[in-house]
C-alpha cells in the first residue's frame, strides 16, 4: 500500500459503477458498501476528532464515482457465492485498488468477484466523518492485495450455548469487514444437538435445549447462502466419536457409557458418552448421519473431530469390548476402521475430511494425504503434523481461544482458571508466526489460521465482546503474513472496534478512549518493561541461565561475559535487582519507581 497525506472528500452522490454486467450477490455487496459509507458517521481516531480539518475539507476535491473492473481470466464472471465454494487453493481473493488525490475516478480492479468483495471491504475502510462530511486524508491511495494464507477462520461452537440465526448473521458480517472466509461451525456436542437433520429429526428433539433453540434445515441454508454472500465458506463440523453424548437420548445402544459418573474418568467436560465405534450398526448409523449432515452444506470441507476421544469409557464399556473381542481387534484398530468407513462418505461427496491433531499424533487411523489436521492443543505440535505429511490449520489454544481467561466453569471449585489459562490477548494472537519451527519445504503444509469461542461461558449476550476486536488480529495475521508491528496494528484494531460499533457489533474497548485518539502515548516506558521483564525472569529462573536471558540492550548495558557467569552463576541475579532497584529509584517515571517499592516485583 501506498498512500498520500492530501484530503479527499466523497461526494453525496458518490456511486459505485461496473465496467460490465455483475452477479445479483456482487451489486449487493457494492450497495451495502455504499451504505456503509453514509451510515459509519466514524470520526478520525484523534484528539480533536478531525475538527481540525474543516476548512482543509471544504476546498478538496470531491471523489464522485468508484468504477469496478471484473476481469475473470477465463472472461465468465461467476457469483460471489460460487467462488466462495470452490475450495481452498482455488479462490483469488486478490485486488488492486487505486484512489486519486484530484477527484477523478477510483478504480477497483480484480479477477474474481471475491477479489471484488474484498476490494469494496477496503475501500469502505478508508474514509471518516465529520460533520457529514466523508473524508480520507490519506489520498492518493494505491493498494494492490492478496491474502498471505488461504484460510482465514473463526470458529463458533453453538452446542453448549444456543446462538440465534441473527447472532451468527451479525457475526459474518463482521467477518467480512476483516476479510475472515471460513466459518467453522461446531454446531453440536455433548451438552446438546441443536441441529435439525433430516431422516434424524429425533436427536435434536430430545437433544435440543428446547424447541425454540434448534437450527432447522432453511436456517442453515439461510446462514450458508448469508455467508457466501459475504465472501465466506461455512465449515460443519460433526465432532465423533467422542463429544456425542446427547444421541443417546434419541439412540441409546449406538453411545457407550451415556452419563456415566464420575464424568472426569469417562471425559473432559460432562456430560460422558461417546459412539460405539465397534458396533456395525453404530457405524452404519454414524455414515448416513454424517451423509444426510454433508448433504445440508455445499462447502468442500467437512470436520469430523476426534479429539479428546476417552478410551477408558471404551474400556468399561462390556459391549464395546465384546464387540472388539468378536472381531479380533483393539481400539486402535476400531477407530480406523470407524474412520476410514466415515471419511470415505465425504469422499464420495467431493469434500475433504479435517479432523482436529489427535487423530495424527494421539491415534493411528489412516487418514487419507489430502486430510486437513486443525492444531488446537499446543502451537508447537503444528511441526509434528507438518512431519507427518498433512496439510494443517493453526487453532492453537496458546494463541487463538478466546475463551481462556474466563475463570473456571464447575460450580463448586472456589479457585478455579479456564484450563487454557491465561486470558489469550490481541497482541499474543497478533505475534503468532504460522511457520515457526517448520522446515521450508513444509511451509506449505500451512493453509493458515483461526481464532475459536468455545461456549462454556459465552452466549448472545457476550459473543461480541468476548471475539471482537480480538478476533480481527488473527485475521490480519493470515491475511498479511507474520512480522507485524503492534504498536503500528493497534490504530487499525481501535478503527475496526470503533467501526464495528458504529455497524451495531458490540466490540470492546482495547484501552481508555483517551490512549484510542493518541496513538502510543499509552504504550510501555522501555525501562518499565526492562524491570518487568526481569521480574518475570526472576520469579520462573534458577539462576543459573539468568544471565543469559536479561534483556540488558534495553539498557544499553553489553551483554554479560561468560567468565563471570560461570564464576559466580547466583551473583548475576543479585546484582540484577541491585541494578533495577538503583534504576528505579533514580533514573525511571514515577510509575517505574512504584513498581521497585514493591519486593513482590521479585519475589511474589
Amino acid at each position: 500500500m501506498t498512500s498520500g497525506t492530501k484530503p479527499l472528500r466523497l461526494s453525496p452522490k458518490f456511486t459505485i459503477k461496473f465496467s460490465q454486467k455483475v452477479t445479483k450477490d456482487i451489486s449487493d455487496a457494492a450497495q451495502r458498501t455504499t451504505k456503509f459509507l453514509k451510515t459509519d458517521r466514524l470520526r478520525a481516531l484523534v484528539p480533536d476528532r478531525g475538527a481540525s480539518l474543516s476548512g482543509v475539507l471544504h476546498s478538496a476535491n470531491v471523489l464522485h464515482t468508484l468504477t469496478v473492473n471484473l476481469t475473470p481470466s477465463n472472461g465468465v464472471i461467476t457469483s460471489l457465492s460460487e467462488e466462495v465454494m470452490k475450495g481452498i487453493g482455488a479462490q483469488d481473493e486478490s485486488y488492486w485498488l487505486e484512489v486519486p488525490a484530484d477527484g477523478n475516478t477510483a478504480f477497483l480492479s480484480a479477477n474474481t468477484a471475491l477479489g471484488v468483495f474484498r476490494g469494496l471491504t477496503t475501500f469502505e475502510q478508508l474514509w471518516y466523518d465529520l460533520d457529514g462530511v466523508v473524508y480520507t486524508t490519506q489520498a492518493p491511495v494505491q493498494i494492490e492485495d492478496a491474502p498471505a494464507y488461504p484460510y482465514r477462520g473463526f470458529m463458533l461452537d453453538t452446542s453448549r450455548n444456543f446462538f440465534p440465526v441473527e447472532d451468527i448473521k451479525r457475526t459474518l458480517d463482521a467477518m467480512s469487514w476483516v476479510k475472515i472466509n471460513h466459518f467453522h461451525w461446531h454446531v453440536v456436542d455433548s451438552q446438546s444437538f441443536p441441529l435439525v437433520v433430516p431422516r434424524f429429526e429425533e436427536i435434536s428433539s430430545k437433544g435440543a435445549y428446547s424447541s425454540a433453540e434448534v437450527y432447522m434445515p432453511q436456517d442453515v441454508k439461510d446462514i450458508v447462502e448469508y455467508a457466501a454472500a459475504r465472501g465466506i465458506d461455512v465449515m460443519v463440523e460433526i465432532d465423533i466419536p467422542g463429544h456425542t453424548a446427547v444421541i443417546s437420548k434419541s439412540y441409546p445402544l449406538h453411545v457407550a457409557c451415556p452419563e456415566a459418573t464420575p464424568w472426569s474418568h469417562f471425559a473432559n467436560e460432562p456430560p460422558a458418552g461417546q459412539l460405539r465405534i465397534t458396533s456395525p450398526s453404530t457405524v452404519s448409523f454414524t455414515t448416513d448421519l454424517i451423509r444426510a449432515v454433508s448433504s445440508m452444506f455445499p462447502s468442500k470441507l467437512f470436520s469430523t473431530g476426534g479429539d479428546e476421544v476417552n478410551m477408558n469409557c471404551y474400556k468399561k464399556d462390556w459391549l464395546t469390548q465384546r464387540d472388539l473381542g468378536a472381531q479380533g481387534k483393539n481400539i486402535e484398530q476400531a477407530l480406523d476402521s470407524f474412520t476410514q468407513v466415515t471419511h470415505s462418505v465425504l469422499t464420495k461427496a467431493g469434500k475433504t475430511p479435517v479432523v482436529w491433531e489427535e487423530m495424527v499424533l494421539e491415534h493411528q487411523p489412516r487418514l487419507s494425504n489430502d486430510t486437513i489436521v486443525l492444531v488446537w492443543i499446543s502451537s508447537s505440535h503444528a511441526k509434528k503434523v507438518a512431519k507427518k505429511g498433512h496439510r494443517l490449520i493453526h487453532a492453537a489454544s496458546d494463541y487463538f481461544y478466546l475463551d481462556c481467561g474466563g475463570g473456571g466453569w464447575m460450580g463448586n471449585h472456589i479457585n478455579g482458571n479456564s484450563w487454557c489459562d491465561p486470558f489469550k490477548t490481541w497482541q499474543k494472537a497478533y505475534s503468532f508466526n504460522p511457520t515457526e519451527g517448520l522446515q521450508s519445504y513444509q511451509r506449505n503444509l500451512v493453509l493458515g489460521g483461526q481464532q475459536l469461542l468455545w461456549a462454556e461461558q459465552a452466549g448472545p449476550s457476550n459473543l461480541d465482546s468476548i471475539v471482537w476486536p480480538r478476533a480481527a488480529a488473527s485475521a490480519e495475521v493470515f491475511w498479511s503474513g507474520p512480522g507485524g508491528d503492534v504498536n503500528n496494528a493497534l490504530p487499525r484494531l481501535h478503527d475496526i472496534a470503533y467501526r464495528f460499533i458504529q455497524r451495531g457489533v458490540k466490540a470492546i474497548p482495547l484501552q481508555p478512549h483517551w490512549c484510542a485518539l493518541r496513538p502510543g502515548a499509552c504504550n510501555m516506558d522501555p525501562r518499565l518493561k526492562f524491570l518487568m521483564r526481569i521480574r518475570d525472569l526472576v520469579r520462573t529462573n534458577a539462576g543459573i541461565d539468568l544471565a543469559f536471558d536479561l534483556p540488558w540492550e534495553l539498557l544499553g548495558i553489553p551483554k554479560v561475559e561468560n567468565l563471570v557467569h560461570l564464576v559466580c552463576p547466583f551473583c548475576i541475579p543479585l546484582l540484577a535487582m541491585g541494578i533495577v532497584t538503583l534504576y528505579g529509584r533514580w533514573n525511571s517515571p514515577p510509575e517505574v519507581a512504584a513498581e521497585t517499592d514493591d519486593l513482590d516485583l521479585f519475589f511474589s
